[in-house]
């Protein structure tokens, strides 16, 4: 892997939550292409967000934010695009324009499809919560065939769809097991479930990954939350 080509001055901050898998895209985006950078930890369980963060995405007023040269970029996705135009080495996105496109179509599935049915399945009320698993499972089986026979969704390299799918690699084995829900097994998705081993076994991705018993514990929090809520 050669490292990124760096202008010197560049000032490049990324501001994030430890447990959060969408700064850890960009995170890992920038570790990939060998890019140095210093890391703002934004208060987000305390709800006690930096001036700095809400100055830079009054918007959503959401992590991540990514800061280059004193310019401000939201919203995951965008910033990992931004970071492979920038800086051109080890890229994250194919370089046929089909090729990219699907890449943008699958990250895009990630966000607006699978996301949200984790959260349902895994949260939602108990009364639901079968019909929410079965719809979890069929996109996370739509995923799986995005993969087609290859060791990474970017083929032999962990590219952008990968990023993008960090937390089904990392966070979603362990949360399902805390919730007491199956939605990824070896034997119902087994390309899939090959692929998490693989990807938490790259080197990069393995030195960036939160400890597990931290995310065991901040998730069986939210979880016994967000169910004890819904019994009141």
């Amino acid at each position: 892997m050669k490292p990124a080509l760096v202008i010197m001055g560049d000032e490049v901050k990324v501001f994030g939550f430890w447990a959060s898998p969408f700064s850890r895209r960009v995170e890992l985006a920038l570790r990939f292409k060998g890019v140095p950078y210093e890391y703002v930890e934004e208060d987000i369980l305390g709800n006690n967000k930096s001036p700095l963060l809400l100055q830079y995405n009054p918007v959503h007023k959401k992590i991540p934010v990514f800061l280059h040269n004193g310019k401000p970029i939201a919203e995951s996705l965008v910033i990992l695009e931004y970071i492979d135009d920038t800086w051109k080495s080890n890229p994250i996105l194919p370089q046929d324009p089909y090729d990219r496109a699907m890449a943008r179509f699958w990250a895009k599935f990630i966000d607006d499809k699978c996301f949200p049915a984790f959260l349902k399945a895994i949260m939602g009320p108990e009364n639901e919560r079968e019909k929410a698993v079965e719809e979890a499972r069929d996109c996370l089986k739509t995923l799986e065939s995005a993969l087609n026979g290859k060791r990474f969704f970017g083929g032999d390299a962990i590219g952008m769809v990968d990023i993008a799918a960090n937390f089904i690699g990392f966070w979603l084995r362990i949360i399902q097991e805390i919730a007491g829900v199956e939605l990824l097994s070896a034997e119902k998705l087994p390309a899939l479930f090959k692929w998490t081993d693989e990807f938490v076994s790259c080197s990069v991705v393995k030195e960036s990954l939160p400890p597990q018993d931290k995310i065991s514990a901040a998730f069986k929090a939210r979880i016994d939350q967000a169910r004890e809520a819904q019994t009141k």
